[in-house]
């Protein structure tokens, strides 16, 4: 392995930053990052890192990998301050994670019960009509420029689905419907069959099913779920193959310290010995 090791001027003074790049086994050409304490603590991911400086130091626009601060995310944050600032100011924010339901009052006939001391009256009542809210049609498109982070800060890809799966509604697009078929899977125990209706596509305002996703009618094959295990298999097989390298290289990279231990040891007692 080849260890490189300088001052970090993104940390303050005396921190140091270390690369170590692999020279040989299934990991090659692989490079892990640490950072050192000027007591000589060393840190493998950023978490570590912003749980030991604390208030120090904010670390949410540092990039662990390169040891530098990001300036486009710097002024991003000290916006997004500003803006909370603001609307602090005016207000509490909405913290509600539902979907977005109409917020103007109904149109629609609601149950009415007739109370009266004739004894062959009948009080009739639909509590579904009084709890279900009509939905906000494309909701979805709220969701449209918003973007998911892993860990260390790097934009985590987007899912392919399949050809199959097509949007339907203005400005439909592969996030969107996928944000839809999420939504669908997550809050409904109903099968997900995509919009039934071919009228849907001439006014999807009118004729839109809001218990379906954005999404045109599709059907399942054997063929489809066949594929899908391979899929599966094969990135699992990747998995696997991958933590195996990163343990065998933990273990290759603890053997060689241990090494370098026992050799500093042995020249310490040659020079007592002398």
């Amino acid at each position: 392995m080849e260890k490189k090791r300088w001052d970090c001027a993104a940390l303050p003074k005396g921190w140091k930053m270390e690369e170590v790049t692999r020279k040989s086994g299934l990991s090659a050409g692989k490079s892990d990052v640490y950072y050192f304490s000027p007591s000589g603590k060393k840190f493998r991911s950023k978490p570590q890192l912003a749980r030991y400086l604390g208030n120090q130091m904010d670390l949410s626009s540092f990039d662990f990998r390169t040891g530098k601060m990001l300036m486009s995310k710097l002024n991003k944050n000290r916006q997004r301050m500003r803006y909370d600032n603001n609307s602090q100011n005016k207000g509490k924010p909405d913290l509600n994670t539902s979907l977005p339901v109409r917020q103007t009052a109904s149109i629609f006939k609601q149950p009415v019960t007739k109370v009266t001391n004739h004894p062959n009256n009948k009080v009739k009542t639909d509590p579904q009509k009084a709890v279900d809210q009509p939905r906000q049609l494309f909701w979805e498109k709220k969701l449209s420029g918003l973007n998911a982070y892993d860990i260390a800060e790097e934009l985590v890809k987007t899912m392919e689905l399949p050809k199959g799966l097509q949007g339907v509604g203005p400005g439909c697009t592969d996030k969107t419907l996928l944000s839809a078929i999420a939504s669908a899977l997550h809050t409904s125990a109903a099968p997900i069959t995509g919009q039934l209706s071919a009228a849907v596509e001439k006014n999807p305002g009118v004729w839109l099913n809001t218990a379906q996703p954005l999404c045109k009618a599709f059907i399942v094959t054997d063929e489809d779920i066949r594929k899908q295990e391979e899929l599966v298999y094969s990135v699992r097989k990747r998995l696997e193959e991958a933590l195996m390298a990163d343990m065998l290289a933990h273990v290759e990279e603890a053997a060689s310290e241990a090494e370098a231990l026992k050799e500093e040891g042995n020249g310490s007692e040659d020079m007592e010995s002398v």
